[in-house]
């Protein structure tokens, strides 16, 4: 089985050079991506294919549940990196319908150590437990809280001193909030697009539920 991921490689890079003989010399030289990735992890939500893009054209962060933690470490080198040296224009939050991260940050089973990565998912859907416990299909539940949890993470980046220093620098920024469905394999904006403090303040006041 490994074996024959070795040779798709061989394939993939055969097929390359084909179509392009200068693909890898140019591959090699730099990236200048516009664009950082924060997605899931989840096999399903292959980040360059689903925009279309070839390698060297997305800077990608993965993790389970598409966090952007104010204290991961890696989290933050990926965005300092992209922000300060790549100087990305485009910063996109995505999740996923669906997404088991934030399933099981729901169904309150304990799982050792993914609990406390996933605690910020559960305190988010704690806050607004009033609101999800009135719907009664769980999928449903889970779908509204990946929405949600993206909105979160915009925020997150929106507040993060990197993000906020490149604004007071002029820097062209924007962090955009998108969801992916497995089911259909398209892309949803769910309009939580910020580029400078007072839209992150603005989306802060937003309500999270149409009644609220």
């Amino acid at each position: 089985m490994i074996k024959t991921l070795l040779e798709r490689n061989m394939a993939w890079a055969s097929g390359r050079v084909r179509a392009d003989p200068k693909y890898f010399q140019k591959l090699a030289s730099q990236q200048s991506p516009e664009y950082l990735w924060i997605g899931c992890s989840d096999s399903r939500v292959p980040a360059n294919e689903i925009v279309g893009l070839d390698p060297g054209e997305l800077f990608v962060h993965r993790n389970v549940a598409n966090l952007a933690p104010p204290r991961d470490v890696n989290f933050l080198a990926v965005l300092q990196y992209s922000v300060q040296v790549l100087k990305v224009r485009h910063i996109i939050v995505c999740g996923h319908y669906g997404c088991g991260g934030v399933r099981a940050a729901l169904d309150l089973e304990r799982r050792g150590l993914i609990d406390h990565w996933l605690q910020p998912v559960a305190d988010l859907a704690h806050r607004h437990e009033a609101h999800l416990s009135t719907i009664t299909d769980f999928d449903t539940r889970v779908n509204i809280a990946c929405e949600h949890n993206v909105r979160a993470q915009v925020e997150y980046v929106g507040r993060n001193p990197f993000v906020t220093d490149a604004w007071r620098r002029g820097q062209k920024l924007a962090v955009h909030g998108w969801i992916y469905s497995i089911r259909d394999g398209l892309l949803r904006n769910l309009e939580y697009t910020v580029a400078r403090p007072k839209d992150v303040d603005e989306l802060t006041k937003r309500p999270w539920f149409p009644d609220e």
